[in-house]
C-alpha cells in the first residue's frame, strides 16, 4: 500500500510526463507543418497553391494554440507545493472519496497510477466546485451520489 504523499507525487510527476510528452509531440507536429508549407512549390494551379498554403497556416495555428494551452496547464501545475499538508481540499490536494480519488490540480480527466484509476480535476469542474474546502470525514452529493471523503493529502 502506498501512502498517500507517495501517491500524491507519483499522480503529480506522471501528469508531468504526460504534459512533457504533449508539448513534445506539439512542437514536432508544428515543425513538420512549417515544413510542408515552406516547401510547398507555386504550381500551375495558383488558387490550389494559396488554398494549400491558408491550411497549412490554419492548422498552424490551430497546433500553436494547443501547444501553448498545453504549456498552460503545465506552468499551472508546477504552482502546486507537492509536499504541502493539507486537510482541506484544495489547489494540490488528493482527495480519497468512496467513490473516486480526485487529485485537484489541471482537467486531465482519468489517469492510471500503480494501475489504479486517479482523476486529476480542476477546482473550476464540478467535482472540484464540490469538493472545494471539504475535510476528512465530509460527505456532499454528486450526480445523486452520495460521496465521503475518507482522506485529504
Amino acid at each position: 500500500m502506498i501512502n498517500g504523499f507517495t501517491l500524491k507525487n507519483l499522480i503529480y510527476n506522471e501528469l508531468i510526463n504526460i504534459l512533457d510528452q504533449k508539448i513534445k509531440e506539439g512542437i514536432a507536429a508544428v515543425a513538420s507543418v512549417k515544413a510542408s508549407r515552406d516547401n510547398e512549390t507555386k504550381s500551375s494551379m495558383g488558387d490550389k497553391y494559396e488554398t494549400g498554403r491558408a491550411m497549412m497556416q490554419n492548422e498552424l495555428e490551430r497546433l500553436n494554440v494547443s501547444l501553448n494551452k498545453t504549456r498552460i496547464l503545465k506552468k499551472e501545475l508546477s504552482q502546486i507545493n507537492i509536499n504541502k499538508e493539507n486537510t482541506l481540499a484544495q489547489f494540490g490536494s488528493l482527495v480519497i472519496t468512496n467513490q473516486g480519488h480526485y487529485f485537484i490540480s489541471i482537467g486531465m480527466g482519468e489517469i492510471k497510477v500503480d494501475n489504479k484509476p486517479y482523476y486529476a480535476i480542476s477546482l473550476a469542474s464540478p467535482v472540484g466546485k464540490a469538493l472545494f474546502n471539504k475535510k476528512a470525514e465530509d460527505d456532499f452529493y454528486f450526480q445523486d451520489r452520495k460521496f465521503i471523503i475518507e482522506n485529504i493529502f
